[in-house]
């Protein structure tokens, strides 16, 4: 599955999934232009790939913000004059109660997770279109496909990158661009990790495998649907959640 000569980018990977992602794409030959909201975010993953032996830039962004998203490509095609992936994976979550949740949550989520991916994937589509190939992933939710209570802005977005993914992936097809989507189950990460242990077994009943998954574990998804034994793939909605929804 050697990516090598090709450029990446994957948003929101200053830790957790996006992170995973990025490592894993730059060790399997992806040149990866990392993006956070935070320069000490985005900086910190590009210099673990450049440690690594990889190659990598750093660059602050807030996918929500249309200019910020048009400089982000302008600068990945100053630096390496092409552009082959795109994963979409900047999230937020602003949980409560359908009857309790402020009109500025249900917005703030969608705008990052909904309306962030569809500014990086407009945008990348220009080059892909024009290139006649690119692979385009979106990092939607186990949650996304069969709801969860207290997320419902949340939910909503991660269905919205299903609907997103699908329709795109009509609209590239005779370029030669692919878009498929990957839904994480529960994931071993920060905000798991700060869960009572009677919440995390209580989860864990709930995944017949009877654990949560790995950064790593979603990163090897990604890797996949971009590789060249993926090319016949398109519009496909992966599952890694260990059984927990079928």
């Amino acid at each position: 599955m050697s990516l090598n000569g090709q450029v990446a980018v994957v948003t929101g990977a200053s830790r957790g999934i996006g992170r995973a992602i990025a490592l894993k794409l730059a060790a399997e030959g992806a040149t990866v232009v990392v993006t956070a909201t935070s320069v000490e975010g985005a900086q910190k993953t590009a210099d673990e790939i450049v440690a690594a032996g990889g190659k990598s830039l750093a660059v602050k962004v807030d996918v929500s913000q249309v200019a910020e998203v048009e400089e982000l490509f302008k600068k990945t095609a100053d630096s390496f004059g092409r552009l082959d992936i795109l994963v979409n994976n900047a999230g937020i979550t602003k949980d409560g109660l359908l009857l309790r949740m402020k009109e500025s949550d249900w917005d703030a989520v969608m705008d990052v997770n909904l309306k962030g991916a569809f500014n990086c994937t407009r945008e990348a589509a220009k080059v892909m279109s024009k290139a006649r190939y690119g692979r385009i992933v979106n990092v939607s939710s186990v949650v996304g496909e069969m709801g969860n209570p207290g997320q419902a802005n949340y939910c909503a977005s991660k269905a919205g990158m299903i609907g997103l993914t699908k329709s795109v992936a009509k609209e590239l097809a005779r370029r030669n661009v692919t878009v498929n989507a990957v839904t994480p189950g529960f994931i071993e990460t920060d905000m798991t990790s700060e869960l009572s242990e009677k919440t995390r077994e209580s989860l864990q009943e709930q995944i017949p495998m009877g654990r949560l998954g790995g950064s790593e574990d979603i990163a090897a998804a990604v890797v996949f649907l971009v590789s060249e034994g993926a090319s016949y793939i398109t519009g496909h909605v992966l599952s890694v959640n260990g059984g927990m929804y079928m």
